[in-house]
């Protein structure tokens, strides 16, 4: 179990992250990738990826085993890492001190792990060898070429959704109702936020506030740094589109995605509202058509890639996509 303790102070710098880390998006997709969780939802893009892995990605699976410790240095400051995008992101991780390195690797090596694969190079690694750093760095970048890049606009928008969600929850019930809002994934008991973890863990946020990073590929449980001192992070699971990494049928290749699959006001409309997100009732109430109306204009919409749902309760939430919203800005500037 783990217990987050919060203060009055606490309370008052809560902050979510305004977009997917990088780093935190490949630390969790590779613990994604060597295990077998979240087959409905993770499986495609599987089947996808393992071909493209790479001996110098070895580097990366054994740092990053799906049970167990992960050296914090791979994650640091997730606000800004997600804020300076990989190229930043990643030289953070080669500048990270070499006491640090130490600290965390010699943690590494002394931790059970389910896979007892040798760990050939981690003493390079841990002493700050420029060759050793420039190998991470090299499978870092390639990493997120392969695995992640070409699925990175449907991440950023499950995220963006997801983050539409917690907006919501905080102008209808404040923090209160934002840290309520992730059942039951967590459990907020005020003034301790709880979520199952596979060790028992305190944590003291003690006036440092916590930012809550969401993250595709994190699959069930929240995950948290492990050394105490560093800026308190809690990174959390967001709902998925099931079918999301599947390749598209033949009959649908061709199919137009653009204004010609969207000839008319009332999806147009749709599309304007959902850039702040709406649900279903509230956009059958401002564009005045009925409820059933509305979705099956919202279904063409995510068929077509430029909308999605997520369901939170009795209500669906409606976002735009990056596509969506190229679309809309490129029709305006016609």
């Amino acid at each position: 179990m783990l217990r987050v303790h919060f203060t009055t102070d606490d309370i008052a710098r809560v902050r979510i992250a305004a977009a997917p880390d990088p780093l935190w998006e490949i630390a969790n997709s590779v613990q994604a990738l060597v295990g077998e969780d979240g087959p409905l939802m993770f499986g495609d893009w599987r089947r996808l990826v393992r071909p493209r892995l790479r001996p110098e990605h070895g580097l990366l699976t054994t740092l990053l085993p799906p049970r167990g410790y992960s050296p914090d240095f791979l994650t640091p400051d997730p606000g800004g890492g997600a804020e300076a995008g990989l190229e930043g992101a990643v030289d953070t991780v080669l500048s990270t001190p070499r006491t640090v390195l130490r600290r965390d690797l010699t943690r590494f090596a002394a931790s059970p792990r389910r896979s007892r694969a040798p760990l050939s190079g981690i003493g390079a690694l841990a002493e700050g060898e420029r060759e050793a750093l420039s190998r991470l760095g090299t499978a870092l970048h390639d990493y997120h070429r392969q695995a992640l890049a070409p699925f990175w606009p449907h991440i950023r928008a499950q995220v963006d959704a997801d983050r539409a969600v917690r907006v919501r929850a905080v102008l209808s019930g404040g923090t209160d109702g934002l840290l309520a809002s992730f059942r039951p994934v967590m459990r907020w008991r005020p003034p301790i936020l709880e979520a199952d973890y596979p060790v028992d863990r305190e944590l003291h946020l003690g006036g440092r506030g916590l930012l809550l990073q969401p993250s595709f590929f994190c699959f069930r449980r929240p995950v948290t740094l492990a050394a105490p001192d560093l800026p308190p992070v809690l990174v959390y699971p967001i709902q998925h589109t099931l079918g999301w990494a599947r390749p598209r049928h033949a009959s649908e290749v061709g199919r137009p995605t653009g204004l010609g699959a969207l000839i008319g006001r009332t999806r147009a409309a749709i599309l304007q509202e959902a850039v702040t997100g709406r649900t279903t009732g509230e956009l059958s109430l401002r564009l005045g058509i009925s409820g059933a109306a509305v979705s099956q204009h919202t279904a063409v919409l995510r068929r077509a890639g430029l909308l999605l749902s997520v369901r939170r309760s009795r209500h669906v939430l409606h976002t735009i996509t990056p596509a969506g919203l190229a679309l809309l800005e490129g029709a305006a500037s016609v």
